[in-house]
């Protein structure tokens, strides 16, 4: 685990990655997606609680039924990418701890405690569709992670009746980089950054 990835590999990653928002059209397989999940549920949550779940949007019906939750200016990026994945968390992950945290009775420090079930739920779902997105780039696909939509109107369509709720959508595809605009700056280390 000491070994640096090389610069290509970074480079994937990270350093030439971008957001996506015009796709080629080319289809991802149920291999791949399942790779992907495979290789981002292995990244660290608290206790191991591991609350994301993905709903993956391939078909013209499945987006068509998102449609109407899309701010305007996602519609027409989200419609063309070969797949949207719905990344959420289950407020229920904690029923599933005896079998990822079983040396301990880790349910009991959930259970009945709503705040701290949003808060965790959140905070490591979150967390994990991070780790989702540079699985995906590290298998070669590209990303369009984006917040512009009603979560109350996506939780209705697709999650009614369960304890999933919406946390962002991601389309998923290979990107078109002759649509892409230059990117955008970052802050440096000393702004963003302070030693103790």
């Amino acid at each position: 685990m000491s070994e640096i990835l090389s610069d290509a590999g970074l480079d994937q990653i990270f350093r030439h990655a971008r957001t996506h928002s015009a796709w080629q059209e080319s289809g991802i397989s149920d291999v791949l997606l399942e790779a992907v999940y495979d290789l981002a549920k292995m990244g660290p949550t608290s206790a191991n609680c591991s609350p994301m779940r993905i709903l993956f949007l391939r078909s013209t019906e499945a987006k068509e039924r998102l449609r109407p939750a899309l701010a305007e200016g996602n519609v027409e990026k989200t419609m063309a990418a070969p797949a949207t994945a719905i990344i959420a968390y289950d407020l229920e992950f904690y029923e599933k701890l005896p079998a990822l945290f079983p040396h301990t009775d880790a349910r009991a420090w959930f259970a009945g405690k709503d705040a701290l079930i949003e808060e965790t739920a959140q905070r490591n779902g979150s967390l994990q569709g991070a780790y989702f997105i540079i699985a995906a780039r590290a298998l070669g696909l590209d990303c369009g992670p984006m917040s512009g939509f009603d979560r109350a109107k996506v939780d209705a369509e697709f999650f009614g009746g369960t304890a999933w709720h919406s946390n962002f959508l991601c389309n998923l595809g290979h990107g078109d980089p002759e649509q892409l605009r230059p990117r955008s700056p970052r802050l440096e280390f000393d702004e963003a950054c302070q030693l103790l």
